[in-house]
């Protein structure tokens, strides 16, 4: 069976990097991708060709069919009916999230127009959280006039115990984050100590 390329590059270059910079005294310990989620929110207004072509495009840029979610109960001041179709979602395992997060990584970022890279932020528990407002930065996609954009969240779950070992693995799996901004000490003036920030002069590493 053929291993997927970005998979790849983690055993061979990312684990002996991770370990270098953790101290993880064998390979089983180095934090990976478990999985990807990709959740796009359905307006309850939408008609059923909406919904269809939500799933269509998901499916086209995941690379696997997502399941439609419903409501369970009806609540009056959202307009939501029981049953009504709520969200499309699609967990990505495997050869599939590989493959899917090397083309976000490589192709799809880097893409957007004046694109500066995207936040450094993670959940606090090494997992992070990706908002796309509009589904035709995928190349994957091609948008038809009076077509509306998909939103969707990209949530990527990881192993790491901390953010900061989230943020290690998927900087040098090529993640495109922003430079770090480097909070220096406060500089007495004239008037006063007035704090002074820099941007940070290291480049994210790239895999």
């Amino acid at each position: 069976m053929t291993v997927p390329t970005l998979k790849k590059i983690y055993l061979e270059q990312v684990v002996p990097e991770l370990q270098k910079l953790h101290g993880y005294k064998n390979p089983h310990q180095v934090p990976t991708v478990n999985k990807i989620v990709i959740n796009s929110r359905i307006n309850s207004e939408a008609d059923k060709n909406w919904v269809v072509e939500v799933v269509k495009d998901i499916t086209t840029i995941s690379g696997q069919k997502p399941v439609v979610t419903r409501a369970r109960t009806s609540v009056a001041n959202f307009k939501v009916r029981e049953n009504m179709p709520t969200a499309a979602m699609v967990t990505l395992r495997g050869p599939n999230m590989w493959d899917f997060l090397l083309r976000l990584i490589a192709v799809t970022l880097p893409n957007i127009r004046d694109f500066r890279g995207v936040s450094r932020k993670f959940d606090g528990r090494g997992n992070y959280n990706l908002g796309i407002g509009d589904h035709t930065i995928f190349p994957e996609i091609t948008m038809d006039p009076g077509r509306k954009n998909i939103g969707m969240d990209i949530t990527i779950v990881t192993t790491a115990r901390t953010d900061d070992e989230g943020r290690d693995l998927l900087r040098l799996l090529g993640m495109p984050f922003r430079a770090a901004v480097v909070r220096e000490p406060a500089k007495p003036t004239q008037g006063g100590p007035a704090p002074v920030a820099a941007e940070a002069a290291a480049a994210p590493v790239s895999a």
